[in-house]
């Protein structure tokens, strides 16, 4: 194995910004110097996403920026010993001590196994002082070394937290009360075995507990043996993305937290633990053991609205895919077909090959070919589009009530496509199913019936019941609500006014949170509405473009406004973030601007409304028609006529971007913009 530090990758008392991303960029540079990554920026922009989801900074003055890069060519540690220190997020104040962690996407355990062996000497008080009295580049890579030679050992990869598990079980074998906690990061290197050491140190300190910790690192991990999690009177859940075979804790009580927390209140999760087993009343792990993540409030402390917001973005999430793929296959039917493929595409793909292609009925204006190529291009797109409805109901029950609750949903949601009850009935079928198998789960059942509930008890209950219900008395009454709905908006799309008030509406949606919960309602709306969409009812495809083009408005116009207009009023964040929101407003990915509505969402907001708002009228008025639900001006073969959908853009672009210029320099000083602080560009899609 390479040296993975070396005296050039090391910094002491050098000032390299005074930021955490002017330092993650100084190291990142740092180490592309070395030869071990291709690229400086590829290397921060990972590294910073991970900041994004949880800020890096730890108690005693540490900061751990770290990323697993395509970039990186082999695993590296590059170290800063910063004077004055450099706020990274810690909530005892600034870190003068920071470790980029570097990390290839393909890394083997064994350097994983070293990378997260460095983590955890951080919580060792004496590598920590010798870090900080160490005098020469040279002496600190010898304390780094020593720190994390043991776990150099292909016998301790696997498992790098095993020997501090088995002490702390030695030194409690008497206790009482007996916990087991799982540990795990984003990024499975460095807080998953911080956490798991600072909670075994705190629960062998605390009487009456016997506490051992799993902690599920990118290197692998060690599962804890059964009895010993059918012994345990509580689980903590220590993590930030999904436990691995959760069902092992099946009927556990349950305290969840971010990793972070298992490193700075170690002795509270372990107090809230003992409370929960006391508590008949306290949340406990799933039946079915769906994946549990505590980077979110817990669910018993968010309110009604926040949860179903959440399970519904979840199901919007899972469906987009569906949507954007079977769209643009869609389109691109169109294109090799003619606009008119639909009419035989089935019969054509079925009798046909490319060793028979057909003869009769050639709409494509590239001949035979054109028309079985376009054929397949747009039944495999329409067969994607017929499974949106099912896939958002499906993901909805999975939302609410994990692994369990995915067949009843998307049965629900297939029934809801049979009733014609639409988007509507699949929302309400994803909560019904969501609600019936989260409510058979809760149920105590004998240990033989466990590993029978999530599997076939609840899918089998909860498909009956769910799909009943839509069947005997919802179905209809949606359908009819659906049906009336259509045809008020077909109506209302038919007339000049009426249309353009239309687009006004979907354009101040579009743009009112920036891909958050009122965007997507619009953009599923428009989504859904192509399935049904036909050569006779054109109205979806004008929807559709109206809300693609008002999604494009704000990060065109950020950017349009931070890079070329007014440079000087945003900062050089903004500016950075500006540059690529170019590229994200083309492809239609309205969260581009999002780094600018955190950082002035009074400005920025309501100026990307009146944009939306231009855009979406004017798409209206020109009849402007997208086949294409996604791609921005990518998929510029699919929307019709072109010039008119720039066209809207543009003005949109230029309004909101005028708007947002004049607006900062309105009780807003250059000083107070070059203050401000913006979040990198985010690469969500729409």
């Amino acid at each position: 194995m390479s040296d993975i530090i070396t005296p050039e990758l090391v910094t002491l008392d050098a000032p390299l910004g005074t930021d955490k991303q002017s330092v993650i960029r100084a190291l990142a540079e740092r180490v592309v110097a070395q030869g071990r990554a291709r690229s400086a920026q590829e290397l921060f922009d990972d590294a910073w996403a991970r900041e994004q989801k949880d800020e890096t900074g730890l108690p005693g003055g540490i900061g751990i920026p770290h990323a697993r890069s395509a970039s990186v060519t082999e695993p590296t540690l590059a170290f800063a010993r910063l004077t004055p220190g450099v706020d990274f997020g810690a909530p005892d104040g600034p870190a003068d001590i920071v470790f980029l962690i570097a990390a290839p996407e393909g890394a083997d355990e064994a350097h994983l196994s070293v990378l997260s062996q460095l983590a955890r000497s951080l919580m060792n008080n004496d590598f920590m002082s010798g870090l900080r009295s160490a005098q020469t580049p040279a002496e600190a890579v010898t304390l780094i070394t020593d720190a994390i030679t043991p776990a150099a050992a292909p016998a301790a990869a696997p498992a790098a937290a095993a020997p501090a598990a088995t002490r702390a079980e030695a030194r409690t074998a008497t206790k009482t009360k007996k916990i087991v906690a799982v540990t795990a990061c984003a990024t499975g290197i460095a807080h998953t075995f911080m956490a798991a050491d600072a909670l075994t140190a705190a629960g062998a300190e605390t009487e009456g507990v016997e506490l051992i910790v799993e902690p599920q690192g990118s290197s692998g991990y060690k599962a804890l043996p059964q009895s010993v999690i059918d012994d345990a009177d509580a689980v903590i859940f220590a993590v930030d993305v999904d436990v691995r075979e959760p069902q092992r804790f099946a009927g556990k009580p349950v305290v969840r937290a971010g990793v972070k927390r298992g490193i700075e209140q170690p002795k509270q999760l372990i107090a809230e633990a003992l409370a929960a087993s006391e508590n008949p009343n306290a949340a406990r792990v799933p039946g079915a053991g769906a994946a549990a993540s505590a980077s979110e409030v817990p669910v018993a402390q968010q309110s009604v609205g926040r949860r179903i917001q959440r399970w519904l973005l979840t199901g919007v999430s899972y469906m987009i895919p569906f949507v954007a793929g079977g769209g643009l296959l869609i389109a691109l039917g169109f294109l090799l077909g003619g606009y008119e493929v639909t009419k035989n595409a089935a019969n054509v793909i079925i009798q046909n090959s490319l060793w028979d292609l057909p003869t009769e009925n050639i709409t494509s204006s590239f001949g035979p070919v054109g028309q079985y190529l376009g054929s397949v291009a747009f039944m495999i797109g329409a067969t994607s589009m017929g499974f949106i409805v099912a896939v958002l109901a499906g993901f909805i029950a999975y939302a609410i009530a994990d692994r369990p609750g995915i067949a009843p949903g998307f049965v629900a949601g297939a029934v809801a496509v049979l009733m014609n009850a639409g988007f509507i009935g699949g929302i309400i079928g994803g909560l019904l199913a969501g609600f019936i198998a989260w409510w058979l789960g809760r149920f105590d059942a004998p240990r033989w019936l466990r590993g029978l509930m999530p599997v076939v008890i609840v899918p089998f209950l909860g498909s009956i019941f769910a799909s009943g219900l839509m069947i005997l008395f919802l179905g209809r009454p949606i359908a009819a609500l659906m049906a009336a709905l259509t045809d008020g908006l077909t109506s209302l799309a038919a007339s000049g006014a009426g249309a353009i008030v239309l687009g006004v509406i979907l354009g101040l949606m579009m743009c009112f949170d920036l891909g958050g919960p009122v965007n997507k309602v619009a953009y599923v709306f428009a989504t859904t509405g192509l399935a049904a969409a036909t050569q006779t009812n054109t109205t979806p495809y004008l929807i559709m473009a109206a809300v693609m083009a008002a999604g494009m408005v704000p990060p065109l116009a950020m950017a349009l406004a931070s890079t070329l207009l007014a440079r000087k009023k945003f900062t050089p964040v903004e500016r950075e973030n500006g540059a690529a929101a170019w590229l994200l407003g083309a492809s239609f990915i309205s969260e581009g601007a999002i780094p600018f509505a955190a950082a002035d969402p009074l400005r920025v907001i309501p100026a990307s409304m009146v944009g939306g708002a231009i855009t979406g009228g004017l798409s209206m008025l020109l009849s402007v028609q997208s086949f294409a639900p996604h791609g921005g001006i990518f998929v510029f073969f699919a929307i019709n006529p072109f010039w008119g959908f720039a066209l809207a853009i543009v003005a949109g672009t230029v309004v909101t971007a005028l708007i947002v210029v004049a607006l900062k320099g309105i009780g807003r000083s250059t000083q107070d913009a070059a203050v401000t602080e913006a979040a990198p560009a985010a690469t969500v899609a729409a």
